[in-house]
């Protein structure tokens, strides 16, 4: 972002780039800059846009080592999540970054998460030379996260994004020091690009109080394919005879439902207690320790796909990308 001459905060022209960090210059790589052909605030981001996203390193994906993707952070979360499930078998380091001050300001973050980001775009491991992180991640405020598991928790400090459930994949000091064993392996399938995601979604968070009526509004949404349920605790919801109800009639109208819990850490264990014991038999997935921007988006790959309601909600319950923890 850059200031306008009002003083409000509007997006900038990537193309400004070099001019406003002329330090990046002195990088010992061959640094290629595209904007969109408008920028946009990151509130405005679309299922489109993580598309067009998609297309374009998939475009560019033989010319270069690594990718940086510039990216508001209000959304960043999504987006990263989003295209970690677009780019099936990524190969290359896919790094998302932002900063929580303009690049203009003197105090600005943008520089050193910029540079850092693009040191790791292009790191290889010492010894056998291939790609250190080749996943879809977020670095921020000296934090690399994997993008299907940050979260951004602050908006007055750096340290933006978390990733609770999961260990940080490296983290920079003087040196960028890498969590080998949390990093994913490098496939040995090519690169599969995804073009296709399910918009028709929704997500339902619970609070003590909800009605009927409004739970009805959301779920009988004319054309309404997925809903992720914000439950409480370890995947907690009301037993009241009418909220199951209305998670059966959804369910019997094709409706993929998924639970995930408000906690940020955690996971999901449907049948530890009595409030969640009957939702499995409803047909609710649940979502384990998923975040619930990684589970909207995933919804919305994986409904995306065409599958069978029986594959879909198998594929669910999978872990994809290493979105969620297992057992």
């Amino acid at each position: 972002m850059e200031y306008s001459k009002s003083g409000e905060l509007v997006p900038m022209k990537f193309e400004q780039i070099r001019r406003k960090m002329p330090e990046l210059r002195q990088l010992n790589m061959n640094l290629s800059v595209l904007s969109l052909s408008q920028p946009i605030d990151s509130s405005n981001v679309t299922a489109r846009d993580w598309l067009a996203l998609a297309a374009i390193i998939e475009e560019n994906y033989a010319h270069y080592d690594g990718f940086v993707v510039l990216h508001g952070t209000d959304t960043m979360a999504y987006s990263a999540a989003a295209l970690s499930y677009l780019l099936e078998n990524v190969g290359k380091t896919v790094v998302f970054t932002g900063a929580q001050v303009p690049v203009g300001r003197i105090r600005t973050d943008a520089r050193r998460n910029l540079i850092t980001a693009l040191d790791i775009a292009v790191a290889r491991h010492p010894k056998a030379g291939t790609v250190r992180v080749p996943e879809v991640c977020v670095f921020f405020n000296d934090l690399l996260i994997r993008g299907n598991r940050a979260k951004k928790v602050e908006s007055r400090q750096y340290n933006a994004f978390r990733s609770e459930n999961y260990p940080p994949l490296a983290r920079a000091g003087i040196e960028v020091e890498f969590n080998d064993k949390q990093i994913r392996h490098l496939p040995s399938a090519p690169l599969r690009v995804h073009q296709q995601l399910e918009e028709q979604v929704v997500i339902l968070k619970l609070f003590p109080g909800i009605t009927e009526r409004v739970v009805r509004s959301i779920l009988e949404v004319e054309g309404l394919r997925g809903c992720v349920l914000e439950t409480y605790g370890s995947g907690n919801a009301p037993t009241a005879a009418w909220f199951l109800q209305c998670l059966r009639d959804a369910h019997e109208r094709g409706v993929q439902l998924l639970n995930v819990s408000q906690c940020e850490e955690g996971r999901v264990i449907q049948g530890q207690y009595e409030t969640s014991s009957q939702l499995t038999d409803l047909g609710v997935i649940g979502g384990e320790d998923i975040t619930a921007e990684a589970a909207i988006t995933k919804l919305m790959f994986v409904l995306g796909l065409g599958r069978s309601p029986q594959q879909t909600a198998r594929l669910l319950a999978q872990d994809l990308r290493g979105e969620i923890s297992l057992g």
